[in-house]
């Protein structure tokens, strides 16, 4: 399952410089997840200062 970027975010790019497969890139509000990419590693949520990346659910 992947995760997503809630609107926590401020943007700050952390979590893109992170991502082993390049899955994340930014939006137009906020950064976003591809979950197509996502390989559920984690090392985006460990990175993010405000603790905006959540798996997402279903």
């Amino acid at each position: 399952m992947a995760h997503i970027i809630n609107e926590a975010c401020v943007s700050c790019g952390a979590c893109e410089a992170e991502c082993p497969v390049q899955a994340i890139s930014q939006g137009e509000e906020r950064y976003q997840i591809d979950p197509k990419k996502c390989t559920d590693c984690a090392a985006c949520v460990e990175v993010c200062p405000v603790e905006a990346i959540t798996k997402a659910e279903g």
